[in-house]
């Protein structure tokens, strides 16, 4: 498993975040606080205040297409 750490500040950061999570074969999730939400989900991510610091956790070590797609989301 891999966790990095994201942040989705607009409406199209969130729909591109969920794009590319929809073409891993793999599970993400979005955890903030105690909520822990499918990170291929529209609704799911809109459930959380998805402007927070947002932990991703990546079930597969093999993600590394995935990550080059979210770069642009990830807090560094």
């Amino acid at each position: 498993m891999t966790k990095i750490n994201v942040r989705l500040m607009t409406i199209n950061d969130v729909k591109d975040f969920v794009t590319a999570a929809n073409f891993c074969s793999y599970d993400v999730d979005l955890v903030s606080g105690r909520y822990n939400v499918d990170a291929k989900s529209l609704m799911g991510i809109f459930s959380i205040v998805p402007s927070e610091k947002l932990e991703c956790n990546i079930y597969s070590d093999d993600c590394e297409e995935f990550l080059k797609a979210i770069d642009a989301f990830i807090v560094k």
